[in-house]
């Protein structure tokens, strides 16, 4: 035994040669195929989101710790991770400013006000697109994709519209609408292929998880009567269920450790996502899914803990040497030795048959309740504050994406005008009131703009006009129309939800250039070929979605020819 050095140190003895940034870095890497899809898809704005989340978590983290004299963590990249995996659950259109927001709330209100890293009780980046979701709805369910907002596959079946293979088709690919880092199964799945590959994660909750949301969605599919297979992979390729089942349900702090915990984690997710899409309000439930299911984690792993090694033996009495009383207090011993191995805090105080109970810390949930209040009103303020900086600014972009939708319908335009602040009588009320009577009850006037030219006078309109009987809802267009020469002189949609590789056609020049100087009159669509300017050829397999377009400029044609007849307004 002399010369034998002995290392003495705290448990655990066995030690993985793996650190936090190792992990978070190969976290990272998986990510890469969806980020770089993303950008690629959707443009310069989603990587300047990609790069501004991951920058201003980053500092939020470096600043915090800076303040409270903590020991600065930004090196193990999990904050780099955080702000990657919010940006690919943000809506490729989202302000910037949103995104910073969203950056600063998953760092310092549900990581480090929690203790920071290994101590938060969801995961970050999820609280932080719920958050965003909450306190920005429009802009978080705003998908555009290519210059149109369009809904997602799955806002388009909750409509009650049914996927085929086409569409399943385009959901595994990426050409759809959704958020930058939720398109793309393949990208997804080659991430997941690499995490598997490394083990840094375990196949256990993401298999769980969607094997038990895919059971759910095949019986109601089959209840409903619809196309189980079809129906099925649509909703698994949609929306940010892969996304979500291989990089954040697998979060090593949010998720349980034990075996068993991780197959009821899954199931629970499963379930709950099917809950959440099929009879909730929104079409997706990943997110809201996986915070909830974060919640039960410490419940999960309560009841699923493994027996430590002898809990709960009884010590067999040496010769009459211990005593019945004896053995009584070791095995009260044993108890409280345990309850405190799984952290869980009791009283002293036990029963007649030797058991702890339980003791509730009320301090610590009122101080915990004053916290969250406090935390609550500080960025309601804060919210409230920036969203009266930003209201102007938003407000501008947004009547500036419109003027310049006009210009392209109506170059010649000089001016452009709403007819209700030329005329006192003429609002949208009497314009529907008048249009709903002429026969075009599926449609609604949204504005009615005159057009005049450098010298003032009136040479045409510009109408914007919903049509409700879209395939993926309602379809709002801008159509301009030329008093002088008695044409259109193009359309411009500015809501389009229609089916992609289908309906989403509509947008594509070819079949708007068949509207332009279109002869002043009722134009119709054929699936034979068009021989006339005012018939149309319709879209292949989006009979549907032509008709509705169809009747939304017949609507603005017949609104203008009603309201100026003569080319001038009479009040």
């Amino acid at each position: 035994m002399d010369g034998l050095n002995l290392k003495i140190s705290s448990s655990p003895h066995v030690r993985s040669k793996d650190t936090t940034s190792d992990l978070m870095f190969d976290v990272i890497v998986a990510l890469i195929p969806a980020t770089v899809f993303g950008i690629y898809k959707f443009g310069a704005h989603a990587g300047l989101l990609v790069a501004v989340c991951m920058l201003s978590a980053m500092l939020s983290e470096l600043i915090y710790e800076k303040l409270v004299r903590k020991t600065v963590t930004v090196k193990d990249c999990s904050a780099i991770l955080t702000g990657l995996l919010l940006a690919l659950n943000l809506p490729p259109e989202l302000p910037v400013w949103m995104a910073v927001i969203g950056s600063v709330f998953a760092i310092i209100v549900v990581k480090q006000l929690f203790g920071g890293l290994g101590q938060n009780f969801m995961n970050p980046a999820l609280g932080a697109r719920c958050f965003l979701l909450l306190s920005f709805s429009k802009q978080m369910t705003q998908f555009v994709y290519d210059g149109v907002t369009t809904a997602t596959p799955l806002a388009v079946m909750k409509a009650g519209a049914q996927p085929d293979m086409d569409i399943v088709s385009y959901m595994f690919k990426g050409d759809i609408g959704g958020t930058i880092g939720e398109t793309s199964v393949i990208a997804l799945l080659i991430g997941a292929a690499y995490l598997l590959i490394k083990r840094v994660i375990s196949p256990k909750i993401p298999l769980t998880y969607i094997g038990t949301f895919a059971a759910c969605i095949a019986i109601y599919a089959a209840v409903k009567d619809y196309n189980v297979s079809e129906y099925t992979l649509a909703h698994l390729c949609g929306g940010g269920l892969m996304l979500g089942a291989w990089f954040m349900a697998t979060d090593y702090v949010t998720s349980p450790i034990t075996p068993w915990g991780k197959i009821i984690f899954g199931v629970m997710l499963g379930l709950l996502t099917f809950v959440l899409r099929i009879f909730g309000s929104g079409a997706e439930g990943v997110s809201y899914a996986i915070i909830i299911s974060n919640l039960f984690v410490p419940l999960i792993e309560r009841v699923t803990a493994p027996k430590a090694f002898g809990a709960g033996a009884d010590v067999k009495p040496d010769a009459g040497k211990i005593t019945g009383d004896e053995q009584k207090n070791i095995n009260k011993k044993t108890d409280k030795l345990y309850a405190s191995d799984i952290n869980i805090n009791k009283t002293d105080k036990n029963d007649e048959n030797g058991k702890v109970h339980a003791k509730f810390d009320v301090k610590g949930i009122v101080k915990a309740v004053v916290v969250i209040f406090v935390i609550t009103l500080v960025m309601g303020a804060a919210l409230g504050a920036v969203y009266d900086i930003t209201k102007k600014p938003i407000s501008d972009a947004a009547l500036k994406a419109k003027e310049e939708a006009y210009k392209e319908i109506y170059p010649d335009a000089a001016s452009i005008v709403s007819i209700e602040e030329q005329s006192e009588s003429i609002t949208n009320k009497f314009l529907n009131d008048t249009l709903h009577a002429a026969g075009y009850k599926d449609n609604t006037i949204d504005e009615f703009n005159l057009v005049t030219d450098k010298d003032g006078r009136l040479i045409g309109t510009i109408v914007v006009v919903t049509n409700k009987n879209g395939y993926g809802g309602d379809i709002q267009l801008a159509v301009g129309i030329s008093l002088a020469e008695n044409k259109i002189t193009g359309i411009s949609f500015l809501t389009l939800n229609e089916t992609v590789g289908l309906g989403m056609k509509a947008n594509e020049a070819e079949f708007k250039e068949q509207f332009k100087d279109a002869p002043f009159g009722e134009i119709s669509y054929t699936k034979t070929g068009s021989d006339s300017a005012n018939v149309i050829d319709a879209i292949s397999g989006a009979t549907i979605t032509t008709s509705a377009v169809t009747d939304g400029v017949n609507s603005a044609v017949a609104i203008t020819g009603l309201i100026l007849g003569g080319g001038s307004v009479n009040e």
